[in-house]
């Protein structure tokens, strides 16, 4: 089974990019962009549509492989929903997490 790393290599083999020249068109580092590929780097809901425009592919094919017409599937609707969901509560922990170095003064 493919991961989505593979499937990005996949799309970027592609369009004929090397990897630092798809790390420049997203402005990030060539070892950055490697480490996405290989699977190293999880990614969230942004740099994942980030990608999809820049290598002109759906998100859905480079999540499941699979081509959907112009109306996404519900099942995809849900999991970036859910995505999103989750990147809150990344946010809202990271700020406490700060909150309490704050009140520590470090």
């Amino acid at each position: 089974m493919k991961s989505i790393g593979d499937r990005i290599k996949q799309s970027r083999l592609a369009l004929g990019l090397s990897q630092a020249d798809a790390a420049k068109k997203l402005n990030i580092s060539t070892p950055a962009f490697c480490k996405i590929e290989t699977g190293q780097t999880d990614l969230n809901i942004s740099r994942l549509l980030q990608i999809s425009k820049t290598f002109k592919v759906s998100i859905s094919q480079l999540i499941d492989g699979k081509t959907v017409g112009a109306e996404p599937s519900a099942e995809l609707a849900v999991l970036k929903k859910e995505l999103i969901e989750k990147e809150e509560e990344i946010n809202k922990l990271r700020k406490k997490v700060i909150d309490l170095y704050d009140k520590l003064g470090i």
